[in-house]
């Protein structure tokens, strides 16, 4: 049997890592009698943990150090493990909020966002179509702003956070699963801290619950940790732009979800919303074949 191409690798740990975050809010949803900073706490502390296995498992504690005696490295890794942590934290809340369609939303504006990064910080140029697709996302947002009488912050705050969180990702030139154990040990005292003085809820004593409710919450580390490791090593072998193709997969999954499973109200604005963000999204993919057709 032939040995996978890097390319198809990379398409391999992409189809993982969304298919893994598109059924991850199932498992969020239920664990939303938890209070939301709880979760997040634990998600900081077993992602941690799992990773360190890994690291431990694979024998490779000396390219965790080479990292960490990088300055530049470790500043690129505080700057995404803070961009990470607020996406986990507002995704969450989201989940457990009612705002899944919010949170869908701003997953496929991702994509979006991603090429707009691109523009400024890569150089790339867009294209005429893409331009209108950019207007088109613009004009969702805009539309669902005015009926809100505010920014729909949860669909924006998702998709900066994870797009800012991409592309430094991809200037840091570290293995997917050491850049997420120092990613998460930077916020680890922060959540260790939250978990044991701050909080006192009902369930943020672990002897005090039951073992099934403490796997439940010790797994939140392996819901966090395995797309996050797939991402890391499909953002390595693929280009930005294929791999925002994926993206599609976890929030359509989001929004079957949201409407078929949990009943969220969909309203006409948000109807209008989504078909707009879609449209942007077709005229990304069809491009070329639109040129073609219209020539």
């Amino acid at each position: 049997m032939n040995k996978l191409s890097e390319s198809q690798l990379g398409i391999f740990y992409a189809l993982g890592a969304y298919l893994m975050w598109g059924i991850a809010p199932l498992y969020f949803k239920h664990l939303g009698f938890i209070p939301v900073y709880e979760i997040l706490a634990h998600r900081v502390i077993w992602s941690v943990v799992v990773t360190a296995l890994l690291v431990s498992y694979l024998k490779d504690w000396s390219n965790v150090l080479s990292v960490c005696r990088s300055y530049k490295s470790l500043m690129m890794l505080t700057m995404t493990s803070l961009l990470i942590s607020c996406n986990w934290l507002v995704f969450i809340w989201a989940i457990n909020n009612g705002k899944m369609l919010e949170a869908s939303l701003g997953y496929f504006i991702n994509p979006i966002v991603n090429v707009m990064l691109g523009l400024v910080f890569l150089s790339e140029r867009l294209s005429r179509l893409k331009w209108f697709a950019v207007f088109l996302a613009f004009i969702g947002v805009a539309v669902q702003a005015w009926q809100l009488g505010e920014l729909p912050w949860v669909s924006l705050v998702l998709p900066f956070s994870f797009a800012f969180y991409g592309l430094l990702r991809k200037k840091v030139k570290v293995k997917a699963i050491t850049g997420l154990l120092l990613e998460t040990m930077v916020v680890l005292p922060i959540a260790a801290f939250y978990l044991m003085v701050i909080t006192h809820s009902d369930t943020s004593n672990l002897f005090n619950n039951d073992w099934s409710l403490n796997v439940w919450l010790m797994l939140t580390g392996v819901v966090t940790a395995m797309p996050l490791i797939f991402f890391g090593q499909a953002a390595l072998r693929l280009p930005l732009s294929t791999l925002g193709f994926f993206q599609y997969l976890a929030p359509s999954l989001l929004f079957l979800f949201a409407v078929l499973l949990y009943d969220e109200p969909i309203s006409f604005i948000k109807m209008f919303t989504f078909a707009c963000i879609w449209s942007g999204i077709l005229l990304f993919v069809f491009e070329n074949k639109l040129i073609k057709w219209f020539k």
